[in-house]
């Protein structure tokens, strides 16, 4: 004890006190740092982005983008929102208060619906039950294939609603919004390179026309269209795709079209294509 009241006592006993406190403040914060921190690279927001898959489809064609979206570090924090055939909404897993860019993937048990109405009432039930249990007041979207008539159908209803979410930014992907080669795209469809205009219009599409007026001002798009060299991606036009521009001209905050190549460019393969998920990250993360 007498060793202590020396000069080389105090300072040792002071350097251990120092040592102490620093590590304790080093423990504090490693117990209290967030797990479902993202790298900070990317915008670090608490808005959800949603993906909706196509017709015939489910969840498991949006886990490929999900999981490359978490390597990257842009997430730690995915869900599934199940969707039954009666509409209702079930959320299976959970997003932590503060959760860094939350992902959602969307699943329809019918898969094979084709009311696109009723499509996008199913999203509008979504929105809510994520509204409802974690008070999101923004969100963005991806959809491949048909799942963004569902989305486009949902904006047609609901894009003016300030009570629900408020769209910031919108992918499509391999988008039908002028219908699907074989089924029921126009026959020998054209685009106006400048407007998106299309020279026929099927039934679908005509119903969209009031987005012309009502698309939210607001909302980035992009759309992401595959050409394996043809114009086509062997199941959608480029040029069905592409009337996304005249459904959103004027009224978008921005548009951007891409189109991806190569053997990945195949319609069910897009969404299982490296480029795209490096098209999504930038879109929607990129600080």
């Amino acid at each position: 004890m007498i060793a202590l009241k020396s000069k080389e006592g105090f300072n040792l006993k002071h350097g251990l006190q120092i040592l102490l406190v620093l590590l304790t403040v080093v423990l504090i914060t490693a117990i209290t740092l967030p797990i479902h921190a993202a790298d900070h690279q990317y915008v670090q927001s608490t808005t959800p982005t949603l993906f909706f898959h196509g017709f015939n489809s489910g969840a498991h064609a949006e886990r490929y983008m999900v999981d490359g979206i978490k390597k990257a570090g842009v997430s730690k924090t995915a869900i599934t929102a199940n969707v039954a055939a009666d509409g209702k909404v079930t959320l299976v897993g959970h997003i932590p208060h503060g959760a860094v860019n939350p992902l959602v993937m969307v699943n329809f048990e019918n898969s094979r619906n084709t009311d696109y109405t009723m499509q996008g009432q199913w999203v509008k039930n979504v929105v809510l039950k994520l509204q409802q249990t974690y008070h999101f007041k923004k969100m963005n979207i991806e959809a491949h294939s048909m799942g963004n008539m569902a989305v486009m159908y949902y904006l047609l209803a609901n894009g003016q609603d300030k009570q629900l979410p408020q769209l910031e930014k919108q992918v499509a992907l391999a988008g039908t919004f002028d219908g699907a080669m074989g089924w029921n795209e126009p026959a020998n469809l054209t685009v106006n390179h400048r407007t998106g205009k299309p020279t026929a219009e099927n039934d679908a599409f005509k119903k969209l026309l009031p987005l012309r007026s009502t698309y939210p001002r607001q909302v980035r798009v992009l759309n992401i269209y595959g050409d394996l060299g043809n114009g086509n991606d062997s199941q959608v036009s480029n040029n069905s795709c592409r009337t996304l521009r005249y459904l959103v001209n004027g009224r978008s905050k921005s548009y951007r079209e891409v189109k991806v190549t190569g053997a990945n460019a195949k319609h069910e393969l897009l969404h299982h294509n490296p480029q795209v998920n490096r098209l999504l990250i930038q879109f929607f993360w990129a600080k």
